[in-house]
This record gives C-alpha cells, sequence and structure tokens, in this order.
C-alpha cells in the first residue's frame, strides 16, 4: 500500500511536454547526460520507442528531472523521483548520490526490466563491456562492492568518534575513541576509491542505500 501510494505521488510529478525533438547523444555529454530506451507496444499492436533523459547537471546545480520522449518527440517531464504512465504499466526514474539508481519498466503485474541505455553513454559504453567481457565486468563489479564494503567499515567508526568530539554530543555520551585510525592520505584515498566504486556502479544502476549514499527520499 505504502509503495503504491508513493507511485501515486510520483505520477502527480508529470507536465506534458512540448513535442520538442530528442536531440542525439554527444561524447562529451558522457558526465552530463543520461539516456535510456524501451520499446512498449500500444494498445492498436504497434511499438513505439520511449527514451528517458537525464540531465544530471540539473541535479547538481538545480533539481533533479527527467524527461520522457516518444517516437523522439518529448512527452512528459517530471521532478525525480517519478513513475511516467506508459502503455502496460509505469517507467519508474529515480536519482542516487551519484547517478541514477532506477530506469526501469515496471508492468501492470510487477514485472520488472531496466531501459537500455544509449550505446554512446556512459552507462551504454558500461553495458557494452558487460556484454563483451562478462567475467571482467563481474570481477569490476565485485571490486566495487568491496571497496565500498571495506570504506564503510574503516570510515564509520571514526566519523563516529569525530561526531562524539563535540561538545554537543559529548555531554551526552562521552567522547568514543574508534578502534580505527587511518592517517589522513589513506583516508583521502580510501573516499576517491569509494567515490569512483560508486559511480561504477551507478554506471549499472546498482543501488544499496547504505552503500551508496543513503539518499532514502528519492526511492520509489
Amino acid at each position: 500500500m505504502f509503495k503504491q501510494w508513493r507511485r501515486r505521488r510520483a505520477v502527480q510529478r508529470v507536465k506534458p511536454g512540448d513535442g520538442r525533438p530528442l536531440k542525439p547523444y554527444r561524447w562529451w555529454q558522457w558526465l552530463s547526460r543520461g539516456l535510456f530506451y524501451v520499446s512498449i507496444p500500444a494498445a492498436d499492436g504497434a511499438e513505439r520507442t520511449y527514451a528517458v533523459n537525464v540531465n544530471y547537471w540539473d541535479y547538481l546545480l538545480n533539481e533533479a528531472a527527467a524527461d520522457l520522449y516518444v517516437q523522439g518527440a518529448h512527452h512528459a517531464r517530471s521532478k525525480l523521483p517519478t513513475a511516467f504512465p506508459v502503455p502496460g504499466g509505469h517507467i519508474e526514474v529515480a536519482m542516487g548520490a551519484m547517478g541514477l539508481k532506477r530506469c526501469h519498466y515496471v508492468s501492470e503485474d510487477g514485472t520488472t526490466s531496466q531501459l537500455t541505455p544509449d550505446p554512446d553513454s556512459a552507462e551504454g559504453h558500461r553495458a557494452a563491456l558487460d556484454r563483451r567481457r562478462p567475467v571482467l565486468s563481474r570481477w569490476i563489479g565485485i571490486g566495487s562492492l568491496a571497496i565500498l564494503v571495506i570504506a564503510l567499515l574503516l570510515g564509520v567508526p571514526q566519523l563516529i568518534e569525530l561526531v562524539t568530539r563535540w561538545d554537543l554530543i559529548a555531554e551526552y555520551t562521552g567522547t568514543w575513541t574508534s578502534p580505527v585510525q587511518l592517517p589522513d592520505g589513506a583516508n583521502g584515498a580510501l573516499t576517491a576509491a569509494a567515490v569512483l566504486a560508486s559511480v561504477e556502479r551507478a554506471l549499472r544502476l546498482r543501488y544499496n542505500w547504505l552503500l551508496d549514499g543513503g539518499d532514502f527520499d528519492s526511492s520509489l
């Protein structure tokens, strides 16, 4: 029931489009744009191509939003997270801390399938690697997950120690000393590795609230 309520709230964010054409993806947009496709049969049986376009800079500088195109024409726009109504279900889109965490077609029977990234996008190149070199792709994914787990295990105790040093907190909890003490250089390297690992997971639309940012409110 709660999930249905959140989906209805997401649908209410959808606004009509203006019919403008979808611009092709350019190589220099790797860091600024996500573009995904899915073909869905209409009531008359004809398949139509739906495209979801997301400007990542909008997420960083203004607010996260997505545009839906049908057969290359702008059909709708919505703040994120959202659920675009389409024949037979919805296209759900949500942002994580490092990129898209969800861009899926959810049919009325609950079947879920991830949209296909544009082949020229960063997500498309990552998907191509998965097709061409599945073993290497799997190990990269395992490595990203391992880095985030290690960063969590080593970083959280140090963060707790830092927080308990604040006078307002220490007054009630006392000061806690972390059993993990890393030099600043090691912490910096670990943070950089964790950011890269999160970006790699975002390229595959993999997301876990604990490991990839913890932004609860952007879920559908």
